[in-house]
């Protein structure tokens, strides 16, 4: 008979690994609501009623006419009919819907859970982070939204665009971290002081590079030097430096935001490749590390090829229309984010060597 603790643990730990998949498909939906221009089509943040699509054609107009007073609508989109707003509409409704169901199953799954005594007590505390958490992004991407309603914008603003994308990628790797807790055995985990203080490294490189990521998103960035391996033809552009503020070149400035994406790509391949020598010299080491210390030097490969592909495409882009830089720049991110997971359970399997398991 199986034990009654490992029996609850595999449970939880399952119900876990079903919410990494779903938030991983959110931000997934993210990202095409962003590349199909799709985040500013529904005005309002009903949690409820916004469940449900518009049924008729009244309902269709008056989420339309609520539309055409954004300034995306009046700036950008003019020549819209309401085929061309169902479309952008439907993407933005499904984000939200499957956010709405992220939320059901949590919910659901923590309810059936305890009633049947599969929680035990020090579960309780990582369930309600989740929870804060989950609530919290929720609110960040509608600050999100409301950014991209008023003034003269017609996109949601960059810097809010990364701060969603961030606290989204913070709660998946608490979740996926959660699951790994009740997942893998002791016996697994190695102590490695000086190789768990890389991996940390690499993870803050990584953090840093995936802002970098949002802000060349938001900033719709590639497009402004659609080149590799230089920038518009120089290695170090001089128009990275406009005016005399620094600060505002680093996170408004599209190629000096390029360069620093491109940078910090750079420096990632570098630590990747002496962290998987360092780990390659190691003896005697855990199963799951021995089968899956190759995958950061995997990841990073693919996420560079195709951060390079979507430079190259991005001179191919059509406003509203799905093109080859889609497709890339998708995969590109879904890439990303495969490749800090991976870090991160590389983080879980690799302690310092003082580490109580």
């Amino acid at each position: 008979m199986e034990n009654p603790d490992k029996s609850s643990s595999r449970s939880v730990a399952n119900w876990i690994l079903i919410g990494v998949i779903m938030l991983l498909i959110q931000v997934i939906l993210g990202g095409i609501t962003r590349l199909t221009g799709s985040g500013l089509s529904i005005t309002e943040w009903n949690v409820v009623t916004g469940t449900i699509p518009p049924l008729n054609e009244p309902q269709w107009q008056r989420e339309f006419q609520n539309y055409q007073q954004t300034p995306q609508y009046r700036l950008l989109n003019t020549d819209f009919r309401l085929s061309d707003f169902k479309f952008i509409f439907f993407w933005e409704w499904f984000h939200r819907f499957w956010a709405r169901m992220v939320g059901v199953v949590f919910i659901v799954g923590l309810a059936y859970l305890l009633l049947k005594n599969k929680m035990k007590k020090e579960m309780i505390r990582p369930m309600i982070i989740l929870f804060l958490l989950g609530a919290l992004q929720g609110a960040v991407g509608w600050i999100m939204v409301k950014s991209g309603l008023t003034g003269d914008a017609i996109y949601v603003r960059p810097a809010k665009l990364a701060l969603h994308f961030v606290f989204a990628l913070a709660l998946i790797c608490y979740t996926f971290w959660f699951f790994l807790v009740l997942r893998v055995p002791p016996k697994e985990i190695i102590n490695q002081s000086k190789l768990h203080r890389l991996t940390w490294l690499i993870l803050a490189v990584i953090f840093f590079q995936l802002i970098f990521g949002a802000l060349m998103a938001g900033h719709k960035a590639a497009a402004a030097a659609p080149t590799w391996p230089t920038i518009n033809g120089d290695l170090l552009p001089s128009n990275m430096f406009e005016g005399n503020s620094f600060i505002k070149n680093l996170f408004e400035n599209k190629i000096m935001i390029q360069f620093v994406h491109r940078l910090l790509a750079y420096l990632l391949l570098m630590l990747v490749s002496w962290w998987t020598y360092k780990v390659f010299k190691l003896k005697a080491i855990p199963s799951l590390l021995s089968k899956s210390r190759w995958l950061p030097a995997g990841m990073i490969s693919l996420q560079i090829l195709l951060g390079i592909g979507a430079l190259l495409t991005s001179s191919g882009i059509v406003a509203n229309h799905w093109v080859g830089f889609d497709w890339i720049a998708q995969l590109h991110q879904i890439a990303g984010m495969l490749f800090l997971l991976v870090m991160i359970y590389m983080l879980f399997l690799i302690r310092p060597s003082h580490a109580n398991l």
